[in-house]
């Protein structure tokens, strides 16, 4: 299975952030999506980061004012993006080997998508229940 089904299923939408806007600001949009990342863009849709839960954590642990900060001062900037063509078990390998949540996809170099690794799993435990129906169907017909 590739991203791109994963992408058709759960739909192009994608919260983003531009990098000047201070913390309080992106864990307003967090809290106002009911999501665990932001994916932080330049002025042509170019991923330059993406900013998690887990940054945001890790800086509050060490900055009492931390939500003062701006996005780039806190944002995981080597960010690994997927693209539509991308295997669903390879990129879930990357992201549990690399320990990280969220993944952007890109075409081109410019943001279509974004899928967390419960996207993943779900399009995984999606694709079984239907191997196992079809399994199920060819032996009733025999």
């Amino acid at each position: 299975m590739k991203m791109e089904s994963v992408l058709a299923s759960k739909g192009p939408s994608v919260v983003t952030i531009g990098e000047t806007r201070l913390l309080r600001e992106a864990v307003g949009v967090l809290v106002e999506h009911n999501i665990g990342a932001l994916v932080v863009l330049d002025a042509g849709r170019v991923p330059l980061g993406i900013l998690s839960e887990r940054d945001i954590i890790r800086t509050a642990s060490v900055k009492p004012d931390f939500l003062y900060l701006t996005v780039a001062e806190v944002m995981t900037r080597d960010v690994v993006c997927a693209s539509p063509g991308d295997d669903v078990d390879a990129v879930l390998r990357t992201m549990t080997l690399r320990h990280f949540r969220h993944m952007p996809i890109t075409e081109n170099g410019e943001l279509i998508g974004i899928v967390s690794i419960g996207d993943l799993v779900k399009a995984q435990l999606d694709a079984y229940r239907g191997d196992i129906h079809t399994l199920q169907t060819q032996l009733m017909e025999s």
